[in-house]
């Protein structure tokens, strides 16, 4: 019938589609391009990266992407807009959004490499 015929079609297009997705997905996302976008947002206060800053804790691909981070302060006036350039700047080349999550245990520290970087 023709209705099987329609239905067929629509998920040939769905399953094309998806499957475009799955493959561009595992070809395009790994940990090293994720890490490219991170050193591209920058804390606008001290005019670092936050990957360099050491603010991201967790980079996860398995499932979408998933970040777990920490601003410099609890209170960091920049924190939502950090956050919004990486979601935008990840979904703007990816199409996917990413989960972040921001958490303050343990609470920020710089490295030593980091105090002598910034003259502190």
């Amino acid at each position: 019938p023709l209705y099987l015929m329609i239905y067929k079609v629509y998920e040939i297009a769905f399953l094309k589609k998806y499957i475009k997705y799955i493959i561009y997905f595992l070809n395009m996302v790994n940990e090293e391009n994720i890490i490219e976008i991170l050193k591209s947002c920058n804390d606008p206060e001290i005019g670092v990266d936050i990957w360099t800053l050491g603010l991201i804790y967790e980079l996860n691909i398995d499932n979408g992407v998933y970040i777990k981070m920490t601003f410099t302060t609890p209170h960091c006036p920049y924190g939502p807009m950090i956050v919004d350039d990486i979601k935008n700047k990840v979904l703007n080349k990816y199409k996917i959004m990413p989960n972040v999550e921001v958490v303050f245990d343990p609470p920020w520290k710089p490295s030593d490499e980091l105090r002598e970087l910034l003259g502190v």
